[in-house]
């Protein structure tokens, strides 16, 4: 017997009521809503009722589940008529067995709000000079309901409607972080109805978030930022499931977080946890939407293991030490990067559930704000991708670690016949030039996308200002096939004296 279900049979009351019985139910409750003769002062002579019957269906047994979880009741079902209804019969029945009549009550009317906003069901009124046209049952009800939120603009759009709507209601989304990526995803993906959020992380708020992550004001200081969170979008949006856990997603975590999500969102400031969400994703075949902030610049990769795509571990084979790009607190950010950047999180996450074209995958999205400039870049699966994308053993590629360091002179460097190539920010590079002629200035960033025309009879040093940046970079060239690049061991620091 499911705990909801749709009838075109008359709703028999006191049938429906018997399997509900149970010894440690103290209060049993029903409600019942009948076909009434009159609407808006106008005089009915019966009502008819559509579905979208599937989705109608999953979505009325999460209300009813939840509702009993909520509130502790024992048992509870709904039944739903479909198709045309005369005077006085029944369109809706609501029982709920708890050991208590409050409990019974509070999830017989839970059940009943919800229904009436997340389940999609259509009724057309009958009156005496017509019909009117189909529309949607969602009531804002009396000023007792529990709250409800708006999605008519959204549901306008042809691709959502109230199927969509469904859609989102019944989505499962984790979210790994709630820095200022994390307050962008979490706000939109709240404002759009998505029904389970679930939120990551250890860290606690600080004044110095504040101009970035607008979830939280000055009095949220020094609370964990799960929990303000979670509180901030349950006051926005109360029809949601928030579940807030202020601990770091580790190994040990992660499976299992990862297992009870649709999609998983990674709003994370460093590489290490940024890998992590990315082999959890790939192991149990969930999406993931992935996004970095350096600066005025940003980068969005989406993916999309039970698609057979790339992954993270495709272009970075072995996970990026943290430091090669600073953070913001290193690198500094003006608070609508990472806004911008989190909302086109959330677009991609949306595309996802809703089935909407456009979606990445197999390419990165490069964005330059100070430029309002976008770049999509090709980034395919490695072939030497084994394990599902989560360790890459590519034979093409043989190198020792310790063979990435060259630690030299530059100047002997150069003489010895290595390319220089400086791999700093410009502004790096005006305030200490490298100290010989000849050398290339390549940002990082331009490297990476492919700016370093590797010629296989020459040999190339990547030089930065400490040698983390460089080491990294020089990974990444290996990992292309490309064996002749090395990193200068220490970066230009090593250099003095």
């Amino acid at each position: 017997m499911s705990d909801f279900e749709f009838t075109q049979a008359p709703i028999e009351a006191a049938a429906l009521a018997l399997p509900l019985a149970r010894d440690a139910a103290g209060g049993f409750t029903s409600f019942e809503g009948r076909v009434r003769n009159h609407h808006d002062g106008r005089p009915v002579t019966g009502l008819e009722y559509e579905a979208f019957e599937a989705l109608g269906i999953a979505e009325g047994e999460r209300i009813v589940a939840e509702a009993l979880r909520r509130h502790g009741a024992l048992a509870g079902r709904c039944v739903h008529r479909l198709g045309r209804l005369g005077i006085g019969e029944i369109a809706v029945w609501i029982g709920v067995a708890a050991p208590h009549r409050a409990e019974a009550f509070a999830a017989c009317r839970e059940i009943i709000d919800e229904v009436k906003h997340r389940v999609p069901i259509w009724k057309k009124e009958h009156y005496a000079q017509g019909a009117s046209g189909w529309v949607n049952c969602e009531h804002p009800g009396p000023a007792l309901s529990a709250p409800s939120f708006d999605y008519s603009r959204q549901r306008a759009l042809p691709e959502v409607g109230a199927e969509g709507q469904v859609r989102l209601g019944s989505a499962r989304v984790l979210v790994v972080g709630a820095g200022g990526l994390g307050c962008a995803v979490l706000t939109s993906l709240a404002g759009a109805g998505v029904g389970e959020i679930t939120i990551v992380d250890h860290d606690t708020v600080q004044p110095s978030n504040l101009h970035r992550q607008p979830l939280y004001t000055a009095s949220d200081a020094g609370r964990p930022k799960a929990e303000a969170a979670a509180a901030r979008l349950l006051d926005y949006n109360p029809t949601l499931s928030i579940r807030a856990i202020t601990e770091r997603l580790e190994e040990r975590n992660a499976t299992a977080l990862l297992a009870e999500a649709d999609v998983v969102v990674d709003c994370t400031d460093n590489f290490a946890s940024k890998f992590l969400v990315n082999d959890a994703a790939v192991r149990a075949g969930v999406p993931a939407v992935l996004a970095s902030v350096y600066q005025y610049e940003g980068q969005l990769q989406v993916v999309r293991p039970e698609r057979g795509g790339s992954c993270l571990r495709c272009q970075w084979p072995e996970a990026t030490r943290d430091g090669l790009v600073g953070n913001c607190e290193q690198a500094g950010v003006l608070g609508p990067v990472p806004a911008i950047l989190g909302q086109l999180q959330a677009m991609e996450v949306l595309k996802i559930i809703l089935g909407l074209p456009g979606q990445l995958q197999d390419e990165l999205l490069l964005v330059d704000l100070l430029a309002c400039g976008q770049r999509r870049l090709a980034a395919p699966r490695n072939p030497g991708c084994r394990d599902g994308c989560v360790r890459i053993e590519s034979a093409a590629v043989q190198f020792a670690p310790d063979d990435l360091d060259v630690e030299l002179p530059l100047t002997a460097a150069a003489a010895a016949g290595y390319r220089v190539v400086d791999i700093r920010e410009p502004m790096e590079c005006r305030l200490e030039p490298l100290p010989l002629s000849g050398q290339q200035s390549l940002p990082l960033a331009r490297l990476l996308e492919g700016g370093l025309r590797v010629e296989p009879g020459r040999r190339y040093l990547l030089v930065c200002a400490h040698g983390v940046r460089s080491r990294a970079a020089a990974e990444f060239l290996r990992a292309r096939g490309h064996a002749n690049v090395w990193s200068l061991r220490g970066g230009l620091a090593a250099q003095d004296g």
